[in-house]
């Protein structure tokens, strides 16, 4: 997939939480999955293993950053990780809060719902401001 026809390549209408020079947090609105975010990499590329060892230590990094401020300002039931890619093969980590009583819990969401989900609040500046903190410590 060429990087003009790239989804994750092209940045319109993204709602970016935090990015620096080699990857970016979205807020990937879901219905019924609130704080689903991705984390993804600037660079076009397919696998983990195309980063050099620190680049990969730094994605991660900033993946467990994510999942430790959607815990903090949102207590789901878990937190689902994802690299996916089989659709859009340029690399980025689904981070995903998991309620009990989400449509599809405790299946992944992408099966069939097993019923009417429940919304939940997001504070977005909350969690914006939790995850540049912990991004601050690493």
């Amino acid at each position: 997939m060429a990087d003009s026809v790239c989804p994750l390549c092209q940045r319109d209408a993204e709602i970016v939480l935090w990015q620096d020079a080699d990857c970016r947090v979205l807020m990937t609105p879901q219905a019924g999955y609130p704080g689903f975010c991705r984390v993804i990499w600037h660079e076009h590329v397919r696998e983990m293993t195309d980063l050099a060892v620190d680049q990969r230590v730094h994605l991660m990094t900033v993946v467990w950053a994510v999942e430790a401020a959607l815990r903090q300002a949102l207590m789901p039931a878990k937190i689902n990780l994802a690299s996916l890619g089989n659709q859009v093969p340029h690399l980025h980590w689904h981070v995903i809060p998991r309620f009990s009583d989400d449509a599809h819990f405790p299946d992944v969401v992408w099966a069939m719902p097993r019923r009417p989900g429940v919304e939940h609040p997001v504070d977005r500046e909350a969690l914006v401001r939790e995850l540049q903190r912990r991004l601050a410590l690493a």
